[in-house]
């Protein structure tokens, strides 16, 4: 192999990881869904609560939608018990939790 050819596919396979590390290394985030979100004041206590928990990076609430979106912290998850507690806590039931696709904007309060 010639070796403008070797550094070629070097600067590829160099680039192909990179772009691989940036989407490894996006943080997880999940897609709660509540009932009883019905005011500013109410997405405060939930975000209160939710921001609490080892490795919550940022919640944002779509009051309109029922919707939580909380984005963790690299190598952190959350999983439903603990969701479940802290939107208890708040005064709220959740509905459903899963993981979200992509972080949205959760829009005005």
């Amino acid at each position: 192999m010639k070796f403008k050819t070797f550094l070629q596919r070097t600067a590829i396979a160099f680039s192909l990881m990179l772009a691989a590390s940036g989407v490894l290394a996006a943080p997880l985030s999940y897609q709660l869904r509540v009932d009883g979100l019905a005011c500013p004041f109410c997405a405060y206590g939930i975000e209160k609560k939710l921001n609490a928990i080892e490795g919550v990076e940022r919640v944002e609430t779509n009051i309109k939608d029922g919707a939580v979106i909380v984005i963790m912290q690299d190598g952190f998850t959350l999983d439903e018990a603990t969701a479940r507690k802290a939107v208890k806590e708040a005064g709220f039931s959740l509905r459903k939790l899963e993981p979200a696709q992509s972080v949205p904007n959760a829009g005005p309060r």
